[in-house]
């Protein structure tokens, strides 16, 4: 009981943050099941550690028990990596299960560290030592942390909003790399409770985020869109975006197949944009984009950007757009021309196909 109450005081805030962020899972609406799944995955996995932690120190201070100790370091070596990869996996749309291997790969490794020493070992003083491979559980954390806040960036719409979040995320992830060489092995004891807290703000943000982004795309939505061009006087150029063939794909393929164009074209969009340059599903297969402070020939390394992504995918689109300085021109006069090149751009792709865009 003693051991329990002592778990309970070193972990109370991170257990508060954890029982938070999974009512906070139950009563959201705006998760579809399978993410919500994977993020109780992870808020089990943080609470199981945060145990396996308190564990190894205590066996640490009451000295002996050094072959049960090796199992427990393992299994901690092992678990820091795997949490990483369930948050990448969690967290960006369409990760697929696999993404987990290397962390299972590096698991092994673990393991036959217990026998042979190669990651780490304990010496008969009950200190830690590292092996020959004692920084790869570093190496791992690292690998991982990177690629998951690279590919956050490259989904998300590229705005202060969504980039600030990523950022603290960052933060947090980072000093999983560098505290422990400040601290030392007490770290450890904080480690469970820095990813908790910023897994539930970065969660948070993600849930304020919802209201301003489309559930299918990810892209900014069409209240958003409505939102940026009234309040934004360094608006310099709009671009249309009118997906072709949309009908066809929704009559002979079914809507989920039209829904997967969709999100398709949407993340060709999404990659091709940077910093300055807002995507928006305003409709159907209707998407604009907003350039801030763009430079002629900035935009039109853009629109080719799109139409290199787009190019590779079964998929294509009609695109328009119309440029200005900022404050030249009044934003409806911009769309409207935009809009007007789109148009003429579809009539030409369906009169190349010899119908009309009712039957394409």
């Amino acid at each position: 009981m003693e051991t329990v109450i002592e778990y309970l005081v070193q972990n109370w805030g991170l257990l508060l943050v954890l029982i938070a962020f999974a009512i906070m899972l139950k009563v959201t609406i705006f998760l579809d099941k399978h993410t919500i799944i994977r993020m109780s995955i992870l808020i089990a996995s943080v609470f199981v550690l945060s145990i396996i932690v308190y564990i190894e120190f205590h066996l640490g201070e009451i000295g002996g028990y050094v072959e049960l100790r090796r199992a427990i370091m393992a299994i901690r070596y092992s678990a820091t990596p795997i949490i990483i990869a369930l948050i990448l996996y969690a967290l960006v749309r369409k990760m697929r299960w696999y993404v987990i291997l290397p962390a299972l790969a590096f698991a092994i490794v673990n393991v036959i560290s217990i026998f042979t020493g190669i990651v780490f070992s304990i010496n008969e003083a009950g200190e830690l030592v590292r092996g020959p491979l004692g920084y790869l559980p570093y190496i791992a954390v690292g690998g991982y942390s990177v690629v998951l806040i690279f590919v956050l960036y490259q989904q998300s719409n590229k705005q202060a909003s969504e980039i600030f979040p990523i950022a603290f995320l960052a933060l947090a992830l980072g000093s999983g790399l560098i505290l422990p060489f400040l601290l030392g092995k007490d770290y450890s004891k904080i480690f469970c409770t820095t990813i908790g807290v910023a897994l539930f703000i970065y969660y948070v943000f993600l849930i304020l985020q919802l209201t301003k982004k489309d559930a299918l795309t990810g892209l900014l939505n069409r209240q958003a869109y409505y939102s940026d061009v009234t309040k934004n006087k360094e608006i310099t150029a709009f671009i249309s975006i009118d997906m072709n063939g949309l009908k066809a794909i929704n009559d002979n393929q079914g809507h989920v197949a039209g829904d997967e164009a969709l999100y398709t074209l949407g993340r060709c969009f999404a990659k091709a944009s940077k910093a300055k340059q807002s995507v928006y599903r305003i409709g159907g297969d209707e998407f604009m984009m907003i350039c801030h402070k763009t430079s002629k020939e900035q935009l039109e390394e853009l629109i080719e950007k799109i139409q290199s992504y787009v190019d590779e995918t079964e998929y294509s689109c009609s695109i328009g757009y119309c440029y200005a300085p900022a404050g030249t021109k009044d934003h409806e006069e911009m769309i409207k021309e935009s809009d007007a090149m789109m148009y003429a751009n579809k009539a030409a792709y369906y009169s190349k196909l010899g119908n009309n865009r009712r039957s394409a």
